[in-house]
């Protein structure tokens, strides 16, 4: 099969990423061979690829958000049947036994396993997997569109939730890449009397300009001030500062999620007064659940969400990254692997 490999750690912009022909992986125990048709890219691969989340092996296959077809099962599979249409998202495996994966927070397993990290990930035309973390993806959404609900989707999910956000709150979205531009369209369906404020890099129009085409109530940019104090906030970005800007801008006890696993500069000092004091609350997200799949496509194709993607070769992944580092892919990138 083709497959896009990391072989080493580098900085994105020197195309580090290898394409090269690989056996076939094959199912054991209750896996499933799922022949990708799409995986979307997302921000954890530069991360991978720079070092920030390193891979636990090279060379490694990344891609977390993968879309395909049961192609053949392992022995002990039977959730699904081959031709059936599953998902394969970040979570790749957790131990099912520590206290965490018991209470339903198998995100937080010492031992869990990240696809794309710790196993080979779907920028392949074939990726193996247990059953038990592959998702059923409603007919709502075609390939494409499908590929970015299965992390930017389900992490803005987990952030949405984890915000505290109630019907007729005020919502701040630092960042309004693949993953904002979901959330958005989910907090106008679930909480129609809030108002939701975007806040981009400086001069970016195209993101402004689908924020505003998604129903944002003011747009503008990290280090602006918005009309009113904020209920709750996301940060999306790859950079500290608009953690430090969300806190400024937010409400007193109000809070703001750092939904990016990985930040590539520090946050700023924080002023206790007038970024901390009155109650106010900083949360990380980390990484996510199978539940939060589980929930959140269903929830997805009722609404229904509809994400906007810039779709590429999977000749073309260095290219792509690169384009997402530099905040030029409108929506989520994808890559198309076959048809």
């Amino acid at each position: 099969m083709k497959a896009v490999v990391i072989t080493r750690i580098a900085p994105v912009g020197e195309r580090p990423l290898e394409l090269v022909e690989l056996p076939n992986p094959v199912p054991t125990d209750n896996q499933i061979l799922v022949k990708v048709s799409a995986c979307g890219i997302c921000h954890t691969e530069l991360d991978e690829i720079e070092g920030r989340v390193p891979p636990t092996k090279f060379p490694i296959i990344p891609g977390h958000e993968i879309i395909g077809r049961v192609e053949k099962l392992g022995p002990d599979a039977s959730k699904f049947k081959v031709g059936d249409r599953v998902g394969i998202a970040w979570i790749n495996w957790a131990c099912g036994r520590c206290h965490f994966c018991r209470s339903g927070a198998e995100n937080l397993c010492a031992e869990a396993k990240w696809t794309g990290k710790d196993a080979d990930g779907g920028y392949a035309q074939y990726a193996v997997v247990s059953e038990d973390f592959a998702y059923p993806v409603p007919e709502t959404f075609d390939d494409l569109q499908a590929a970015p609900l299965l992390c930017a989707g389900v992490i803005g999910y987990r952030a949405l939730r984890l915000s505290g956000i109630a019907d007729g709150k005020v919502l701040g979205l630092y960042g309004f890449g693949a993953s904002a531009h979901i959330v958005i369209q989910v907090v106008k369906h679930l909480y129609p009397k809030s108002q939701v404020f975007v806040f981009t890099r400086p001069g970016q129009t195209e993101h402004q300009g689908l924020a505003w085409k998604l129903g944002a109530d003011w747009v503008g940019a990290t280090g602006d001030t918005p009309p009113t104090k904020l209920d709750c906030a996301i940060d999306f970005t790859p950079v500290g500062e608009p953690v430090r800007e969300a806190l400024r801008n937010l409400q007193k006890g109000g809070r703001v999620v750092v939904n990016a696993i990985r930040k590539t500069t520090t946050i700023p000092e924080l002023d206790y007064t007038e970024h901390l004091w009155w109650e106010k609350e900083l949360k990380s997200v980390a990484n996510v659940t199978r539940r939060d799949a589980l929930e959140f496509l269903p929830l997805a194709a009722e609404i229904p969400v509809r994400p906007e993607v810039q779709v590429f070769r999977l000749e073309e992944a260095n290219e792509a990254l690169i384009l997402l580092r530099q905040g030029k892919i409108r929506g989520a990138g994808v890559l198309r692997i076959s048809d």
